[in-house]
């Protein structure tokens, strides 16, 4: 049973709805996650390094040609574009339905599909800066970088404003997430298995009557959820958006 009707009717009835998602969102868009049998961690092409060593932030500053190398391959997608459930949650904020979307993404799809208010925990590739004096850059800096780039102003090296592995979450983003989950009267949690903490941890703010999963796979989290749809999830609101009129 896919649910659609019963969750097309939980998002019309919300007052105070918040959406979390995760790598499975942007899946559909032609952006691969880690850990699918698609995913970075499983892909063919061979490298001197893991992309978990590759992507934490002390090989940035020891072996940073070697990392933007993998980064500019493999972490910007700026081709991409938004898919069924990033146009519908933007179309659901739009019309006062959606209070937040939070992501672990840095691809910046839902923006592009018009979100507003997006808590990006992981950062965002179109955001970058100086290490050295703080200037700030857009993509264009780092994609039209031949190798490392590097600060106009003070010859530092730029780095993206993405979480490396071995950095922590930034606390105003990770305090903002619990307050508008603490706040919500309906969770929808898409396309991530809940396993990365501390992201995954925001979950256990929600204090609300509705909880709905939509993930391919089963997470620690499925026995307090009301809906579980294991469904792609661009397809799943393609199909609830009738429901809602859209």
């Amino acid at each position: 049973m896919n649910n659609y009707n019963e969750t097309a009717t939980i998002i019309a009835d919300s007052k105070n709805m918040v959406f979390f998602g995760g790598a499975g969102v942007s899946t559909e868009s032609g952006i691969p996650d880690f850990r699918g049998s698609a995913g970075l961690y499983n892909d063919n092409k061979v490298y001197r390094y893991r992309p978990e060593e590759i992507l934490h932030y002390r090989f940035l500053q020891t072996h940073p040609e070697e990392f933007y190398s993998y980064y500019k391959e493999n972490m910007i997608h700026c081709e991409a574009e938004p898919n069924a459930a990033h146009i519908v949650l933007a179309q659901l904020e739009a019309g006062r339905k959606l209070n937040a979307v939070i992501t672990q993404n840095i691809d910046g799809l839902h923006q592009k599909a018009g979100s507003k208010n997006v808590i990006e925990l992981h950062g965002s590739v179109y955001r970058n800066y100086c290490t050295k004096c703080g200037k700030n850059y857009g993509i264009e800096k780092i994609t039209g970088s031949k190798d490392i780039p590097i600060c106009d102003s003070c010859r530092g090296l730029i780095r993206p404003d993405v979480v490396l592995y071995g950095e922590a979450l930034n606390d105003g983003n990770l305090y903002r997430a619990e307050k508008v989950i603490e706040s919500a009267d309906v969770l929808i949690v898409g396309g991530t298995s809940l396993t990365v903490f501390p992201a995954a941890g925001l979950i256990s703010c929600f204090k609300g009557k509705h909880l709905i999963i939509i993930n391919s796979t089963p997470t620690q989290y499925d026995c307090f959820a009301e809906i579980i749809i294991r469904e792609p999830i661009a397809k799943v609101f393609e199909n609830i958006k009738e429901g809602l009129g859209i």
